[in-house]
């Protein structure tokens, strides 16, 4: 949004969520700030309910945010929730995170335009839209699969850097 010189800031919130792959739902939670203390509490939104209070195992995968990296964070979850197995993304792959395909819908549909006048409207519109997702959303179907993957490294292989250097060739002289 464009502003003048008078413009003042209304402040930042952080908006964490944990995402439930089989389900389709969003546990999300609006805090004022993010660290270990906020994210624990989404934590302890998601591992205190059914069905992963009395899960076998319950997966948390993560990226590398300083409130979750690492083997303290690894610890920190284990010793609250025994049940809970922390895994992290590897660094620059956050997009294997399915909550990341959340927060990127959240980012096109629920905060843009940022024309909110103050954060108490931003977080009623961040869980007005996490309801609604949850009434309507179905689970991801990855179609991407393993085998995809071994085609495509495959095909790349197949391809040496003269090939490329051809390929440019021929399109720089049509």
């Amino acid at each position: 949004m464009r502003v003048n010189h008078e413009y003042g800031r209304g402040g930042a919130l952080a908006y964490l969520a944990a995402y439930d792959i089989h389900r389709a739902k969003v546990f999300g939670r609006c805090e004022p700030k993010t660290g270990i203390m906020p994210f624990m509490a989404l934590v302890e939104q998601v591992m205190t309910q059914e069905p992963h209070a009395s899960a076998k195992r319950a997966f948390w995968v993560v990226d590398n945010g300083s409130s979750h990296r690492g083997q303290r964070a690894i610890d920190r979850l284990a010793s609250r929730f025994p049940n809970a197995a922390m895994i992290h993304t590897p660094v620059h792959a956050s997009w294997l995170n399915q909550v990341e395909i959340y927060f990127s819908v959240v980012q096109r549909k629920v905060v843009q335009p940022n024309d909110f006048p103050d954060l108490t409207q931003v977080g009623d519109r961040l869980r007005a839209f996490e309801d609604r997702y949850n009434a309507t959303a179905q689970p991801f179907q990855w179609k991407f699969t393993t085998s995809d993957v071994d085609d495509l490294l495959a095909r790349l292989d197949r391809h040496t850097p003269a090939d490329r250097q051809e390929e440019s060739s021929v399109a720089l002289a049509a």
